[in-house]
């Protein structure tokens, strides 16, 4: 027998102060869960994610296929003819400056002038009136053919637009001699033009393109002809103007070599230049020489200055005077010397013998005076001799130079008439040289001027194309699927990427914070009961769903009591009804005592799902004009009890906020084990945020591809301002049989097979 819980233990007060809202105190830290991060993506995610919006997917891919195919076989065919020229760098050499300037500096940019030439107006000129080809119906002449289909109408036209747009920006602007008529023409047909160098090579591609095999051939070889043509006809024309310049040219230049050669005939007349040179050998040779004589002059001059400044000043200075080296040289004097000597010991040794006034005294002292007369004399001979070969070195010096001075008079006399001949004898020989130049190059220029010979040669001549280059129809088709997986693969990531809706219960773990208590799949409407669906009326995989949703609501319940748990969710419409009916259910079954109450006072729903009468309910007791074993009905099975919303009242936030209330959920602990209460949506009404308050805790419901994580996290800032304490999220109304694969980590096909047998 199961147990009734006495509910008369709880009466209305008559007191309506109770009614007033309690203020809500507490710590501002929000009560939650703390949630692991998740980690990176996996491959498998990214396929969930194409499975999902496969559909868009596919329509994209389908659409870019089926379009390119559409323009790809409906598109008139472009045939390419392609003509290979070698042009050959060779500049035509009307006068040779090479020494001067370098040739290859100045041909730098000539494959690029021959490019541009190639892609002239004048030549496109020359072509079309070579081919007639004016009135062609490509270029508007004739009436349009029957064109191709819509949509490769509008392709040609793009690219069409996008063709003329670039040929008009690259062309060169109208010919003067072009009418009005002629401009569009050209223009076109430059547009078909394209001209590709071959890289490293002198060879360059010049291609035309044309609905008609024939002319895109016949364009491309008239083109060549009339580049080659012109080339020719560019050269002779140089050729014409080079002869005619270089016979004015060797006119003037007879005229200056005729004068520069008489102006030196005349100077030699004048000056006897004819032994110029050897008389200016001889002027050299002669200075040299005398250079020298007058070098070794002043050498000797200073060697006889010096020996008599030093013999004039020991000249009183006996002991010096006989160490000099000219006197020292001296026989004679140092024969007086030494006789002088000899006179002076005799005198001496006499005067110890005989007195001064003895004669033999008296004679050799005479000897003795005689001898040094005679020496003096002689030395004074010696310093004479010695000035006389000084004045005389001195005076040969003074000769010498002044025959040297003169000589240079006439050097630089000799070197000026040189001057003079030499300027007027190069100017003669560079004019010579000038003309013989000029009279060779004129030779030349007249030779290759009659040689018809061209520095440009076709390789390969353009053929009628057998298949058009575009529309490439293997490349365009292997394209369009490459570009049709690409556009659907961008589109599903972007559209995901812009869809915040919240799908999947990782979703709700790494977009909300939340731990996830379960996914609840959409189940068929069950008969009665007002078509809602019931886990004891639905599918096995939809029951499975909500007894796997209370296992994880029992662990994370864990403490022992009567455990209040809010239901609510972001918004209305989310199902939130339903799961709380459900999960009261389930509970139920598990021998839970239970008691579900329904407290969204503004648009009740449980009464609904249980076939129950609305009135009395929650509002009537909270009013006191019922009471609680009036209210409180039993469900349809065992331990399930519900209380109805009841009448719905103006005031139901105030209501649900106040003691009356409070006291209330406090007296229910010791007759149920789970009290369940089906709150109003946290963002319609602040009516979640008051009962969740006095909760013991809070499951909040996500409805699977309608809300949006930006809205559910401000529902749940709401809830954690009111210092509620979230279990987890519920993912209600997943479309398993939809989107299978998406969710094919959370239920396959063979688990419904095994609750099915389970069941039976």
């Amino acid at each position: 027998m199961i147990k009734e819980p006495n509910l008369e233990i709880f009466q209305p007060a008559s007191d309506d102060s109770d009614l007033a809202l309690e203020k809500v105190t507490g710590s501002d830290t929000p009560r939650g869960y703390g949630v692991a991060p998740i980690g990176e993506p996996h491959l498998l995610d990214y396929g969930r994610i194409i499975y999902r919006r496969r559909h868009l997917a596919l329509t994209a891919f389908v659409v870019v296929v089926l379009a390119t195919a559409v323009y790809t076989f409906t598109a008139t065919p472009i045939y390419e003819g392609r003509v290979q020229l070698l042009i050959e760098a060779d500049t035509p050499k009307v006068v040779n400056f090479t020494e001067v300037i370098n040739e290859a500096q100045s041909r730098q940019d000539y494959y690029q002038t021959q490019y541009r030439l190639l892609q002239s107006r004048s030549l496109a000129k020359l072509t079309i009136d070579k081919l007639k080809l004016w009135q062609h119906e490509e270029f508007g002449g004739a009436p349009e053919a029957k064109g191709p289909g819509l949509l490769a109408g509008v392709f040609a036209g793009v690219s069409g637009w996008f063709s003329s747009a670039e040929a008009a920006e690259a062309a060169e602007p109208p010919l003067p001699t072009e009418t009005e008529e002629q401009q569009p023409v050209i223009n076109t047909f430059l547009a078909k033009l394209n001209v590709a160098p071959i890289r490293n090579s002198r060879l360059v591609d010049v291609s035309y393109r044309s609905t008609d095999p024939k002319i895109a051939a016949q364009v491309a070889n008239a083109l060549a002809d009339s580049y080659i043509n012109q080339n020719l006809d560019y050269r002779f024309t140089s050729t014409k103007e080079a002869t005619s310049f270089l016979s004015e040219q060797i006119a003037e230049q007879r005229k200056r070599v005729e004068e520069s050669e008489l102006a030196l005939q005349k100077y030699r007349e004048q000056n006897d230049a004819v032994a110029l040179d050897d008389r200016q050998d001889i002027v050299v040779q002669k200075l040299a020489d005398l250079n020298a004589a007058v070098t070794k002059a002043k050498t000797e001059r200073l060697e006889k200055e010096a020996q008599y400044n030093q013999l004039r000043s020991i000249q009183n200075d006996p002991g010096a005077v006989d160490s000099f080296p000219a006197i020292l040289s001296n026989t004679f004097i140092q024969q007086q010397k030494a006789e002088l000597a000899t006179l002076q010991r005799t005198f001496a040794s006499m005067g110890e013998k005989l007195g001064e006034r003895h004669p033999d005294m008296i004679k050799v002292r005479s000897q003795i005076e005689l001898t040094q007369t005679r020496l003096q004399g002689e030395i004074g001979k010696e310093v004479q001799s010695v000035r006389n070969q000084y004045l005389a070195v001195q005076a040969q010096e003074n000769g010498l130079m002044r025959a040297l001075d003169q000589q240079k008079q006439e050097a630089l006399g000799m070197n000026r008439k040189g001057i003079e001949y030499g300027v007027l004898q190069r100017d003669a020989e560079s004019n010579r040289q000038i003309y013989d130049s000029l009279l060779k190059r004129a030779n030349e220029t007249g030779v290759s001027g009659e040689l018809k010979t061209s520095n440009i040669r076709i390789v390969d001549r353009a053929d009628v194309p057998l298949s058009p280059v575009r529309p490439r129809r293997s490349l365009n088709m292997l394209l369009a699927l490459f570009a049709g997986s690409l556009v659907g693969l961008g589109l599903v990531f972007f559209f995901d990427y812009l869809d915040n809706r919240i799908k999947t219960p990782e979703e709700i773990v790494q977009h909300l914070g939340l731990p996830s208590l379960g996914l609840i799949p959409v189940a068929p409407k069950a008969a009665g009961n007002g078509g809602d669906p019931m886990i004891d009326q639905s599918e096995p995989i939809f029951s499975e769903a909500f007894r796997a949703l209370r296992t994880n609501v029992l662990f994370s319940s864990a403490e022992e009591g009567t455990h209040t748990v809010v239901v609510t969710s972001t918004g209305p419409g989310e199902g939130k009804s339903l799961v709380t009916a459900n999960l009261a259910l389930a509970l139920a079954k598990a021998g839970q005592r239970v008691l579900l109450i329904d407290a969204d006072l503004r648009r009740p729903r449980v009464h609904t799902i249980f076939g129950k009468k609305l009135v009395p309910g929650l509002s009537n007791l909270m009013i006191g004009a019922s009471k609680a074993a009036e209210v409180v009905q039993r469900g349809r099975i065992q331990n399930l009890w519900i209380l109805p919303a009841g009448k719905i009242p103006p005031n139901p936030a105030e209501l649900l906020g106040s003691k009356r209330f409070s006291e209330f959920l406090k007296s229910l602990k010791d007759h149920f084990d789970w009290v369940l209460i089906d709150s109003p949506p946290v963002m319609a009404v602040a009516d979640a945020c008051v009962i969740a308050h006095r909760a013991t805790g809070v499951i909040f419901v996500v409805s699977a591809d309608t809300t949006s994580r930006h809205t559910a996290r401000q529902a749940l800032e709401q809830l954690a301002q009111a210092h509620a304490r979230v279990i987890g999220g519920v993912l209600n109304r997943v479309d398993l049989k939809r989107n299978p694969y998406y969710y094919a980590k959370y239920y396959r096909k063979e688990y419904s097979n095994y609750y099915a047998k389970t069941a039976s």
